[in-house]
């Protein structure tokens, strides 16, 4: 679900995700079920509730505010965001004005925070203000509600802004994030509270320029810019936006190379949380990202080996779905490190198939050409958004508002979503522990009775 402003009052349109631009004959219900914005939220072993609205049933007195999934690990949270500016680099091409300025992007940060101080701070918005009244606007009009309806910047997180990180030197392995196109970095904030919570350091990165709303600390909201668009549909579009993405990753490794040091690289030197950067272990660093960030974590694995480990959800490994001659550079070439896949259904012009590697022209060559280790997962009664923060944000807005009919099957499936968070959070956990710090995970080597809905492709 893409939300592109049509004026600075005007409501918004959807515009399709790059792999549908180019697939003939799709119904509207179709391409509703692969809408690549509303997120899903999930790592864990134990099964995690949906996010929860802040009162009982009843028709809602105020905006809703939703508590998202509540964490399992042992460790409590904190939180911080970076403005990083890459002093190398200037806007993308396809930025307009912003094309000639440095290259500028907003992370947040996640992590194990100390035990004895993590009740200090104030708790962590899952959007800032800024970001939440475009953001809103836009899913207002998929949802078919009042824009007031949801309070996006009111949801609870489980982190604490600002309080000091774990005080062990070099004891966190860290992992980046990056999410589906057009979207905002913080929409899989239950998986990436669910690694923190186990010790992991978790870096979200934002597609300024891209996502539907950028805020930053000075209080400016990037909105997506009108000449990615223009640059056309389908291959273009990807090619083009994932072409940015990719060279974002290493400068914000380099960023946080700085912070292991003991530096600040924050554009604004605005205080770091004590002990975060004593925490990084950059030696042990990972990535996962959903549709675009899919691609984005398999190429910049490609690029910067210091990434040791990535997992893609259900993101193509081609700049056109449909056109296996358009694979990206890595499906060609493969990897020889761990790569975990996750996928749902895949659009075709004669329907949909799995989206596995015995049925994607991209996933199958990326299969063939890796030698490290590699799993792939398939849900069938899922849909794309499930592997986002929508898994779980959509059943909770359907117990207090009235949605549109049938809107949360399209854009998440039938799987439940209490247990299919549960078993994403699962694997995602399992593979970064087995892989970051070589712990044997018995759950990625064969189907599980606590995970029914998973199934083992390869």
């Amino acid at each position: 679900m893409r939300f592109t402003s049509a004026s600075s009052t005007s409501g918004f349109s959807r515009t399709p995700h790059p792999a549908e631009s180019s697939t003939p004959s799709l119904s509207r219900r179709r391409l509703l079920a692969r809408a690549g914005a509303l997120a899903a939220w999930g790592t864990t072993s134990a099964l995690a509730p949906t996010a929860r609205a802040s009162a009982a049933q009843a028709p809602p007195a105020g905006p809703v505010r939703l508590e998202l999934p509540r964490p399992t690990g042992p460790c409590p949270l904190g939180f911080t965001e970076l403005r990083l500016v890459d002093r190398t680099r200037r806007g993308p091409w396809w930025a307009g004005d912003a094309a000639g300025e440095l290259r500028e992007l907003m992370v947040s940060v996640w992590y194990p925070a100390d035990r004895a101080t993590a009740e200090d701070g104030p708790p962590a918005p899952y959007m800032r203000e800024g970001t939440a009244a475009v953001f809103g606007a836009g899913a207002a009009k998929i949802l078919q509600v009042d824009r007031e309806a949801v309070d996006w910047a009111g949801f609870r997180t489980h982190a604490r802004v600002g309080v000091p990180a774990v005080s062990r030197a070099g004891c966190a392995p860290v992992v980046l994030y990056s999410p589906g196109m057009y979207n905002e970095r913080t929409l899989d904030t239950t998986a990436v509270e669910e690694l923190a919570s186990h010790g992991y350091i978790v870096v979200t990165v934002d597609p300024v320029h891209e996502a539907h709303a950028v805020e930053f600390p000075d209080g400016r909201v990037i909105e997506p810019a009108p000449g990615l668009a223009a640059v056309g549909a389908g291959a273009d579009r990807s090619r083009a936006a994932l072409e940015v993405r990719v060279a974002d990753i290493p400068f914000v490794l380099d960023q946080l190379a700085v912070m292991a040091r003991g530096g600040n690289p924050d554009a604004g030197k605005r205080p770091l949380p004590r002990g975060l950067g004593e925490a990084l272990d950059l030696a042990r660093t990972g990535m996962f990202g959903h549709s675009l960030g899919g691609m984005t974590t398999a190429e910049a694995m490609r690029v910067d080996r210091r990434i040791r480990a990535g997992a893609n959800l259900d993101g193509p490994l081609g700049y056109d779905w449909t056109d296996p001659e358009l694979l990206l550079p890595v499906a060609r070439t493969g990897l020889d490190r761990p790569f975990l896949q996750m996928g749902a259904w895949l659009a075709v012009p004669s329907g949909r198939l799995p989206h596995t590697h015995e049925h994607s022209e991209s996933w199958r060559a990326m299969w063939w050409n890796s030698t490290g280790w590699k799993r792939d997962l398939w849900t069938e009664a899922a849909e794309h958004n499930s592997f986002t923060d929508y898994q779980t944000i959509l059943p909770g807005l359907a117990e207090r508002l009235t949605l549109p009919s049938g809107l949360p099957s399209r854009m998440t499936g039938t799987v439940d979503p209490e247990r299919f968070t549960a078993s994403r959070r699962a694997y995602l956990t399992a593979f970064f522990d087995q892989h970051l710090r070589g712990h044997h995970r018995p759950l990625l080597d064969g189907p599980s009775p606590l995970h029914p809905d998973v199934r083992f492709v390869g």
